[in-house]
């Protein structure tokens, strides 16, 4: 989730597929180079151990759109394979 965030911040669109699962993953990301990130708060966790194959997230996404303080909340979900964990969806 860490991982992800800070891709956003950088505007890492290949590495953003590249982490998302494959029968989730849109063919193209385009992220838009205005949005100002500034901060990530991981609110709760379920799973996702290193024995897991599946956890979830919930974070709330900081940014700055113009001068207006907002957040992107979502609670996701991300599965394990072959050793590297993917995002799948949002519920």
């Amino acid at each position: 989730m860490r991982s992800r965030y800070s891709a956003f911040v950088l505007g890492l669109a290949g590495y953003l597929l590249a982490t998302w699962h494959e029968s989730t993953r849109p063919k193209e990301l385009e992220l838009d180079p205005q949005m100002r990130w500034t901060g990530l708060e991981i609110i709760s966790t379920r799973a996702g151990g290193a024995a897991a194959s599946r956890g979830v997230v919930e974070f709330a996404a900081h940014y700055l759109d113009g001068r207006i303080d907002a957040q992107q909340h979502e609670v996701s979900t991300f599965v394990k394979q072959d050793g590297a964990w993917y995002y799948l969806d949002a519920l």
